[in-house]
């Protein structure tokens, strides 16, 4: 009896379709948001030539971040183009909020069996993000794992380098009593808190991700995937003009534990909770889960994607700013002196 004979194919890998991706991705990726790209994807690595006289002392940042379970919306609803978007925001993001202005992108999307128009919607969401971002998509991984993945799921990770003149780093050390809170509006959930969503939504109650609920005005499922707000060509011009003494990204452990990470000692944040508006879809998932209110404000960013603390004095100059650039703002809140009680966070009526 003849032996059968085995090839990586059998195995699960196809390599003729990841090279079919690479030859479709090539044009879009290869529409860099910035100078200083050396090379086309393709290669074994990518080079990124920074514009080093720009700077007096200039120095690099580094974030990594995932998009999490909110890929199990993307696969319920068979909708690919914005979580590349997400992955592209939680980096830059990260990088702002220090002050580094983002450079370049890499991504790692990990497959069970590659599906190459799959692949290619979530890549041109990863394009769309690095438009946004005015950084260079530099290059990235596919890994197809058979047996590793279910079919037709994935998971994305991406990878962010920016720079930053030494002496303007954003840590928060300069933040002191007065200084005021200003809020940028999120674009809904972001990409944190869907292990919780998805419970609530789709286990305990089996809702149609296809249906409408009020109050909100679109589909449940389309409500999910709004994409992570991208907000460098916001407030990169701001650190230009306005003394930012401290910014935070409100992701996972929302306005409470992302504020404390930049508090100063000596220092606590005081907001109050009815100066913004909160999206219908936090509403909604608060009623429908039974969700105790302070549990929402630790775990989802309730309508505030960005905190800013600015000196009270600029702070109206900044809403103005952010009005005459069509993004909703708010003064939320101020920073008082620390009452012997250690840093902290609270969220008033």
């Amino acid at each position: 009896m003849q032996e059968e004979s085995f090839d990586y194919n059998k195995a699960g890998v196809n390599i003729e379709a990841g090279d079919a991706l690479v030859q479709r991705i090539k044009k879009m990726v290869g529409q860099n948001f910035r100078p200083g790209v050396m090379m086309e994807i393709g290669g074994f690595a990518g080079f990124f030539k920074p514009d080093w006289q720009r700077y007096r002392e200039p120095v690099l940042a580094a974030a990594a971040d995932g998009v999490g379970t909110k890929l199990k919306i993307s696969v319920m609803m068979n909708k690919h183009d914005t979580v590349g978007i997400d992955l592209v925001a939680m980096c830059v993001n990260d990088l702002l909020v220090q002050g580094a202005d983002p450079l370049f992108f890499l991504d790692y999307l990990a497959v069970g069996k590659l599906d190459v128009d799959q692949a290619a919607e979530i890549i041109s969401g990863i394009v769309a993000g690095c438009r946004q971002a005015g950084c260079a998509l530099l290059g990235g991984e596919t890994a197809e794992m058979p047996g590793f993945y279910p079919p037709g799921e994935y998971d994305l990770a991406g990878f962010a380098v920016g720079i930053a003149e030494k002496e303007r780093i954003i840590t928060g050390k300069d933040i002191v009593p007065g200084d005021v809170v200003i809020g940028l509006a999120s674009n809904g959930l972001h990409s944190n808190g869907y292990s919780l969503v998805r419970k609530v939504f789709f286990e305990h109650l089996s809702l149609d991700p296809l249906a409408v609920y009020s109050p909100l005005q679109c589909a449940l499922g389309e409500e999910l995937l709004k994409p992570t707000a991208v907000y460098v060509p916001l407030v990169l011009p701001l650190l230009q003009q306005y003394p930012l003494k401290g910014l935070a990204h409100i992701t996972g452990g929302g306005l409470e534990l992302n504020l404390l990470r930049i508090l100063p000692p000596g220092t606590r944040a005081v907001l109050r909770k009815r100066s913004w508006d909160v999206p219908a879809i936090f509403k909604l998932l608060q009623e429908k889960g039974n969700i105790q209110e302070r549990e929402m404000y630790r775990t989802f960013n309730m309508g505030i994607g960005m905190a800013m603390i600015v000196p009270s004095g600029t702070s109206e100059a900044i809403l103005q700013y952010l009005k005459e650039k069509d993004w909703q703002a708010w003064s939320i809140g101020y920073i008082e002196e620390d009452k012997g009680t250690g840093p902290g966070v609270e969220i008033t009526m």
